[in-house]
């Protein structure tokens, strides 16, 4: 399905954004025993609960205005108001990339500004539309102090080891993600002091790995980045980019890509290519396919429970 495949009808703008909110919705993550479990905000089980809490948000698109969309900052507010009413005190709040839609200064102080209502610290790293102005650098010269290189950085949080990585850069054939030899050669270092107990969690804005190659939904030397962590017993993969809920696990390695407070796009080959996806306001609830995801500890690799929100 692509854009120009559902009408919206009569659907008018306030009936749409109404239903646009469950779009709009963030994750809360906890980790408890060095496993990293996610929620729905606005779910029944959304509660955060005694330990370590975090939030993702992704892909807000902010100056997006076409007709999958009217009005993304709407929609993005609605997700921090939900982020604010949480009855426990995340640690802090994580950005998986396209902060904006074109890298345009008002959009950037706009996606600031709403962030630092929630009160809460924000980590980013970038999404190819938040590169587009200043040779490049957009994105990092408002966000990347203290970073290295095109924005990759550290830190340790809650007995966790967060790495924020930068793959839209130098984009490879089909718009694939890309690290590169630096990038690479500092991700291997920034590891080798750690326990191999050390959970990780690792945020890009492209998928590591490759959900659909001919639409560019991966990362082409993802699988070096990887090589990297498969020593460590508990590895969590948070991804933007792609607009849908969808998981993997690979040995130790749990990947998940989140949905966007923007717009939905299409499933991986059911369109002609990616994009906006237009569907009717009363029905996106279904077009998004929203999960409740936990990941689990048991004796096998990491398990995911998914539970569709619509079904």
């Amino acid at each position: 399905m692509n854009t120009d495949d559902v009408n919206q009808g009569g659907n008018d703008r306030r009936h749409f954004l109404k239903c646009m909110t469950w779009a709009g919705t963030a994750m809360v993550w906890t980790v408890a025993g060095g496993i990293p479990r996610s929620r729905l905000i606005g779910s029944a089980e959304a509660a955060t609960t005694a330990g370590f809490n975090f939030v993702q948000i992704s892909d807000s698109h902010l100056g997006f205005d076409k007709p999958a969309n009217p009005d993304t900052t709407a929609t993005l507010q609605q997700a921090l108001t939900e982020v604010r009413a949480l009855p426990g005190k995340a640690a802090f709040m994580i950005h998986t990339g396209d902060i904006s839609h074109l890298s345009k200064p008002a959009q950037f102080d706009t996606c600031q500004g709403l962030m630092q209502q929630t009160g809460l610290t924000t980590y980013t790293v970038p999404g190819e539309h938040d590169i587009l102005e200043e040779d490049g650098k957009s994105y990092l010269n408002r966000f990347g102090k203290g970073t290295k290189g095109d924005g990759w950085y550290s830190f340790d949080a809650g007995g966790v080891h967060f790495i924020g990585l930068v793959n839209v850069v130098n984009l490879q054939g089909n718009g694939l993600g890309n690290l590169g030899h630096d990038q690479l050669e500092w991700l291997e270092d920034d590891v080798k002091h750690l326990s191999a107990s050390t959970p990780i969690v690792v945020m890009a804005h492209v998928p590591l790995w490759i959900v659909y190659q001919d639409w560019g939904w991966g990362t082409a030397d993802g699988a070096q980045a990887l090589s990297y962590l498969k020593r460590f017993g508990s590895v969590t993969v948070l991804n933007g980019h792609i607009h849908q809920v969808m998981q993997k696990v690979e040995g130790k390695v749990a990947f998940h890509t989140a949905r966007s407070t923007a717009f939905p796009q299409p499933a991986p080959g059911t369109a002609k290519s990616p994009g906006p996806m237009v569907v009717p306001a009363g029905e996106l609830k279904q077009y998004l396919g929203i999960a409740n995801v936990n990941l689990v500890s048991a004796k096998a690799p990491l398990a995911i429970v998914d539970t569709p929100l619509a079904g």
